[in-house]
């Protein structure tokens, strides 16, 4: 039989692996690598590209507070516009509020009143005066009480004055002054709203 040395071939396989083993481990290596570096990219890429939204963010978050603190000062001047608005109607409605007051004294006085004294604090009116009798009185508080413009008439006293001599009655009437035209204003204007 003849002999046959197998291990010249069996070396050469095992070289030959050997090296197929390190050319598979290297390619495995760069293939990791390239990996590495490629989902290296993508999330570098992903942060800077969040970078930039949130810088873009930031400053429309900016623009839109500056946007915020002038819609704030312009609400301040609409609420002081709104305020002089509001003082300029009511000096309106009141303006022709003392013709009416001495109109409606006038036509609500009955005969043998007299009145001596009025005096206003803000809707506050004092009235002082002679009368003939008692009876005279009471029908001028009922002619202010049915007067749209007086409310809460008041008797503070009646009493008898001797010093001018006559049997006159000295006395003295609180009322408050109402505004009819303010509350038809504001009639209407609760009307609109609703």
């Amino acid at each position: 039989m003849a002999k046959i040395n197998l291990l010249p071939w069996r070396e050469e396989r095992r070289q030959q692996q050997t090296n197929e083993y390190f050319i598979m481990l290297g390619l495995a290596a760069g293939l990791a690598l390239l990996l590495f570096g490629l989902a290296y990219y993508y999330f570098d890429q992903s942060i800077k590209f969040q970078n930039k939204r949130n810088a873009y963010m930031t400053g429309e978050i900016t623009k839109l507070d500056k946007q915020i603190e002038e819609i704030k000062q312009l609400e301040k001047q609409k609420a002081g516009l709104i305020a002089r608005q509001q003082v300029i109607e009511e000096l309106q409605a009141n303006r022709t509020q003392m013709v009416h007051l001495f109109d409606e004294l006038v036509q609500t006085i009955p005969n043998g009143v007299f009145l001596e004294k009025i005096t206003q604090q803000g809707t506050s009116i004092s009235m002082e005066g002679y009368s003939q009798s008692h009876s005279r009185v009471s029908d001028y508080m009922r002619r202010l009480d049915e007067s749209e413009w007086f409310n809460k008439i008041e008797l503070d006293y009646i009493k008898a004055d001797d010093t001018l001599g006559t049997h006159e009655q000295k006395f003295k009437l609180s009322v408050k002054l109402v505004n009819p035209n303010r509350k038809k204003d504001d009639d209407v204007d609760e009307e609109e709203v609703s």
